[in-house]
């Protein structure tokens, strides 16, 4: 019997169909026996991580039942085919059980998330038409799968899911540090998400998070790079400003080179208090005092001099008459 299944592990690696049915001619219960027997991978993983459509289709009209199978990292067949991309095996096992949509590996994601992650924008459209519901499935720290798309940066699949779900609540979710898809965006320097979501007129684009900033805020204290300008644009465009400035005052922050700059804002401004050009005047005068007090000693050695050797600075009678 081993020798049985593993011929049929086997036959689900080539995607052999012929062979699918010659085993189960010699062997009508072995689809049954491998279910039972716990293997980690089912012929229907090993099927479905491979894109054999018509090994998955033979054995599901048979046995829909493989559809519920959790390997060892607890994923489904629809887990490994969202992620591989194989939109027609997706398909196949939607028409089975659409529900396992909503199934949940080790890392508590879901098919559209893995499908999301990795770009299948085909495998998303195809889980989100069976399924709409998965796609407000949240995973660790409270991350829709709007935040897994701008984590991932897979902005075709984040326009995609923004475009056909259509809610505002959806859009402007916030993970467990209170950020939004539009935060995280800035964060990044994403600069055609940020664009995207600028446009999109469900965007919140002064929402704060849980330590009160905006996406303004974020972009202010962020290291600096160069998309920063055309990002500030957007954000400008959309109406964006800082939680602790308005507009007019945006600019004047831009010298914050990262998030920690702010520990220097408590040092005093030594030109804060000072008018314009009073340090040219503050110099000028001390210049003025020093040549005085120059000539004011000059004056002071040479009387001191005078006084110190008055036989040097002229000669006397005496001595002249005696020559």
């Amino acid at each position: 019997m081993e020798t049985l299944e593993n011929n049929l592990f086997e036959a689900a690696a080539e995607g052999n169909v012929n062979s699918l049915k010659k085993l189960l001619q010699e062997d009508p219960i072995i689809l049954d026996r491998v279910i039972v027997n716990n293997f980690s991978d089912t012929p229907v993983h090993v099927a479905a991580i491979l894109g054999h459509v018509d090994f998955v289709r033979e054995i599901l009209r048979r046995r829909p039942e493989f559809t519920r199978e959790l390997n060892a990292r607890l994923s489904s067949p629809l887990h490994l085919a969202s992620a591989k991309g194989y939109t027609e095996v997706v398909r196949i096992l939607l028409s089975a059980n659409s529900h396992m949509c909503l199934a949940r590996d080790r890392n508590g994601l879901t098919p559209l998330h893995l499908a999301a992650i990795k770009g299948r924008i085909d495998v998303v459209k195809e889980l989100v038409r069976a399924k709409p519901g998965a796609a407000l499935v949240t995973v660790d720290r409270g991350q829709t799968i709007l935040h897994l798309c701008v984590k991932y940066n897979q902005l075709d699949a984040l326009k995609l899911l923004v475009q056909t779900i259509g809610d505002q609540e959806f859009t402007n979710s916030k993970d467990s540090d209170g950020n939004t898809i539009l935060h995280l965006g800035v964060a990044d320097k994403q600069v055609e998400t940020v664009d995207f979501l600028l446009k999109v007129s469900s965007t919140e684009v002064n929402a704060r998070n849980l330590s009160g900033m905006t996406p303004m805020d974020i972009l202010i204290r962020s290291r600096k790079d160069v998309r920063d300008e055309e990002i500030e644009e957007s954000l400008e465009r959309g109406g964006a400003f800082g939680s602790m400035q308005n507009n007019s005052s945006v600019h004047n922050n831009r010298n914050m080179e990262s998030p920690g700059s702010y520990l220097f804002f408590d040092q005093p401004d030594l030109n804060s208090n000072i008018p314009k050009n009073s340090w040219k005047r503050m110099f000028k005068k001390h210049d003025n005092w020093l040549e005085k007090k120059r000539s004011a000693l000059m004056v002071v050695a040479s009387l001191i001099a005078t006084m110190a050797f008055p036989s040097w600075s002229q000669p006397s009678k005496r001595s002249m008459a005696g020559y």
